[in-house]
């Protein structure tokens, strides 16, 4: 396929999600490395310029939108009902995997691992709560990514308060056990995965700034498993993905305990495309640089 075969490409960036700002780096940097493979691209900022959709001529729809909005199955409904193709998972893939809940009963059904976790409002039992999922745990905003809103709690008395700031991103909320281990991503392209990526953070866990602030995080790609061990668990994340209904191309995140425990944490369907991201990186050490990357995830889009 020519980059001409795509047409007028939009590539939809920021929104108005809490990842507003992220959304606009990939967005950007989507963007140009099209335009340097000769695709014909312009960029839409889905909060105030979504009209230029239907005021243009658009072939194709590159999504570089992160979070509500962008990565839930909203707009991916949209283009649908505009009869437009985009690019990754379609409206129910994008919707389950953006609820980290409804993930998670998922994998529980189908009896992949992944951290225990409790719903958390405001009737309850705190104490009960850290009890049962044990000290530390994780508090998380279930419609949120890139760690927003959430926090390691580390005490009982701080359990109530990490619920309440992560009940202002107006979402159910939950508690999660939390795992010490060595956190991986794996990085999902046309039903490949591609090597495997090792974190590590001197943070208390891999949060927003170890994220997209911190140059103290590292990636270790390859990630120092075996062949095989490696294999298996590119298998497991490439079921896992696709349990939740995801497809094109994504990321899954988990994390393997001191006794070799793989728990699967979450799927990402539009992963970010910054300087700091994991997705390019894999793919980078795939063979695959940047701007080779961008018209590969353009492929993926349909109706």
């Amino acid at each position: 396929m020519t980059t001409t075969q795509f047409g007028k490409v939009a590539v939809l960036m920021g929104g108005n999600s809490a990842e507003r700002v992220i959304s606009l780096k990939s967005g950007q940097a989507v963007l140009e490395a099209l335009l340097k493979q000769h695709v014909d691209a312009i960029g839409i900022d889905t909060a105030t310029q979504l009209h230029l959709l239907t005021e243009q001529e658009i072939d194709t729809v590159f999504i570089a939108l992160h979070g509500r909005g962008g990565e839930d199955g909203t707009i991916q409904g949209y283009l649908e009902t505009l009869d437009l193709p985009y690019t990754g998972s379609r409206v129910l893939g994008s919707a389950l995997a953006m609820d980290k809940l409804r993930t998670k009963q998922i994998w529980q059904a189908t009896e992949f691992p992944t951290p225990a976790s409790i719903i958390l409002t405001k009737n309850t039992d705190f104490a009960q709560v850290a009890e049962l999922l044990g000290l530390p745990l994780m508090v998380k905003p279930v419609l949120e990514g890139s760690s927003v809103g959430m926090a390691k709690v580390k005490a009982v008395d701080e359990l109530k308060q990490a619920w309440q700031q992560a009940a202002e991103y107006q979402c159910t909320v939950i508690a999660e056990k939390f795992v010490t281990g060595v956190e991986y991503t794996v990085a999902i392209l046309h039903n490949r995965a591609l090597p495997i990526i090792r974190l590590e953070t001197p943070r208390d866990f891999y949060d927003f700034a170890a994220k997209y602030t911190e140059n103290t995080t590292q990636y270790i790609c390859p990630c120092g498993l075996s062949a095989t061990e490696e294999q298996k668990l590119q298998n497991l994340a490439l079921c896992a993905f696709h349990a939740v209904g995801a497809s094109g191309w994504g990321r899954v995140d988990f994390i393997c305990d001191e006794q070799g425990q793989v728990y699967l944490l979450e799927v990402n369907t539009i992963p970010g495309m910054t300087d700091h991201s994991l997705v390019p990186m894999a793919a980078k050490v795939s063979g695959m640089n940047f701007e080779q990357l961008c018209v590969e995830i353009l492929k993926t889009a349909k109706k």
